[in-house]
């Protein structure tokens, strides 16, 4: 016993000797932002994941009034005095971590943003406004860009800024005529185990790693080709309510790269084969994926055109995948054909190596779709105890998983019922033993890295907005964001859900499609049910 037991305090030693060596930099947080197989594996070191956000704060619990109160902007955390001057707190984190999103939108760009790196009592980086476009970075737009610079000037930065200690972030008003305009901010961060060996950001690191912020700009706009072993193809004409499957390389292996082409006999009916046409894939006998290949795409309703760093689909009807999907054994793909009519099918998967180990996950797709969402009109009144009355918004649950992993993002596609904006509700993540949201977000479009209300098409590396039919938001729209260095891993539960609130009060029929690693043990709550019911016949049918 007393050997056993020297034996795995050694181990431990040994485990915890190298993560201390492991240093994370800015360097090392780039170069993982453009690694595709590094979300497929358990993360080494840990991290947790993290929002800070100007949420309304009168929402403290579900049992408690608030719960769906809709003043989130201009709450900060709490006000310092400095220097005859206040600043007003936005993040305030214990290190060893990394900011590795920021998203900001407002009013008016008057004041001044600070970030306090390791307890310093000057700010290493000062912004003469509440603008990152101001910060005087020079980040290409896939790691810094403006939503919609013509009518505001909100913006997202996914430039990895690492801490050893600590992290604050303030703003400091500094017009008075600006005092009361509105200001909206979310920012993700990662928090490492004690121990971790983090070097600081410094401005000086964006002269140091020049070629490499180069690179990642590139790489993520063009993802560089896949190194792959076997390609298996499927090309077949496959009638209605039939299937085709592929057998993939026996072993331990992974899926590179998935190409598809999706063809039917006409326009209108290949604009409803993406929401009928299913993809089912099996790793080591679990089904992880059943998706109608539009949503899977990203593209959701209609199959229009995507371009993102995991994912794409092209004007000529071509999925590309770039999802990393490790297996041990076997694996299998299956097309199915739930549409009336027949479709013609050109598949081509590409598997390469990979070196099954005890963090190495599944790759998941799950989807689920529902008519007639109630979305509350979203002047409800937050005194109201919400559980307890009938005509409270609801919580809408994309999905809910019991087990470890990592979340990697959503899509939500939808068709909305009403002729006003629909998605004035917030995102909240419930991580492991959370007794208050892990992410608290500040409205649906602000989760998707857009701002006030957008009814524009758009497409960055990690979010899009593949379709919006009207400048009222009336009729289908579609929204996707997939996450990487700000993926959510979680030891033993997850739930992602959405509040429904609109600025007229009514309906919206939604598609939503989550993506996500798992270990073997791990399910969803979608994953469990009967799935053929969630098509979504009778929405394809609308104007």
């Amino acid at each position: 016993m007393k050997l056993i037991f020297v034996i795995l305090f050694t181990l431990s030693t040994l485990s915890l000797s190298s993560q201390n060596k492991q240093v994370i930099t800015l360097n090392s947080l780039l170069n993982e932002l453009i690694d595709a197989n590094a979300v497929a594996r358990w993360g080494q070191p840990e991290y947790t994941m993290h929002q800070a956000s100007s949420y309304d704060r009168l929402s403290v619990s579900p049992d408690l009034p608030g719960w769906f109160a809709n003043n989130d902007q201009n709450q900060f955390i709490r006000e310092e005095q400095k220097s005859g001057h206040t600043e007003y707190v936005m993040m305030d984190a214990d290190g060893p971590g990394a900011i590795v999103r920021f998203w900001l939108t407002m009013q008016s760009n008057e004041g001044r943003l600070r970030i306090y790196f390791d307890n310093e009592e000057k700010a290493s980086i000062q912004i003469e406004a509440y603008d990152l476009m101001k910060a005087g970075f020079n980040l290409g737009p896939a790691l810094l860009r403006y939503h919609r610079p013509e009518t505001e000037r909100g913006n997202t930065m996914y430039l990895p800024l690492p801490y050893q200690s600590h992290c604050k972030i303030t703003f400091e008003r500094t017009d008075a005529p600006a005092q009361n305009s509105a200001h909206y901010y979310q920012v993700n961060y990662r928090t490492y185990p004690k121990g971790t060996n983090v070097k600081s950001f410094t401005i000086n690191d964006l002269v140091a790693e020049k070629n490499t912020l180069e690179r990642v700009e590139k790489e993520l706009w063009n993802p560089a080709l896949i190194t792959f072993n076997k390609e298996i193809r499927l090309q077949k004409n496959i009638a209605s309510n039939k299937m085709e499957s592929v057998d993939l390389p026996k072993g331990s292996a992974a899926i590179r790269l998935l190409t598809l082409k999706l063809s039917a006999p006409t326009p209108q009916e290949l604009t409803k084969a993406w929401s009928l046409v299913i993809l089912k894939m099996e790793f080591d006998g679990h089904q992880t994926v059943w998706c109608p290949l539009g949503d899977f795409a990203g593209s959701g309703f209609g199959g229009h055109p995507i371009k993102s760093w995991y994912r794409e689909l092209d004007k000529e009807g071509k999925v590309t995948s770039r999802w990393v999907m490790p297996y041990q054994k076997n694996a299998k793909i299956t097309v199915v054909n739930k549409a009336d009519f027949n479709v013609d099918v050109d598949m081509s998967v590409k598997t390469g190596d990979w070196k099954w180990d005890n963090r190495s996950m599944y790759f998941h797709a799950d989807y689920k779709y529902q008519q007639d969402v109630k979305d509350a009109q979203s002047n409800y009144d937050p005194a109201i105890i919400a559980k307890n009355d009938p005509l409270a918004p609801i919580e809408w649950n994309f999905l809910e998983i019991k087990g470890k992993g990592i979340y990697l993002g959503n899509t939500l596609s939808l068709y909305n019922n009403m002729d006003q904006w629909y998605g004035e509700g917030d995102a909240k993540v419930w991580v492991d033993n959370d007794t208050f949201p892990s992410e608290f977000g500040t409205g649906l479009e602000d989760y998707y890295d857009a701002s006030y209300a957008p009814v524009v098409i758009f497409q960055t590396p990690f979010a899009n907005a593949p379709r919006a039919d009207n400048e009222n938001s009336q009729g289908y729209n579609t929204f996707t964001r997939t996450r990487n260095l700000d993926g959510i891993p979680f030891q033993k539960s997850f739930r992602y859900d959405l509040e429904m609130l609109s600025w007229k009060g009514g309906t919206i029929d939604c598609a939503a499609t989550t993506y996500w690693y798992g270990f073997p043990d791990t399910k969803s709550n979608i994953s469990q049910q009967p799935l053929e019911h969630l098509l979504p016949y009778s929405t394809l049918d609308k104007k």
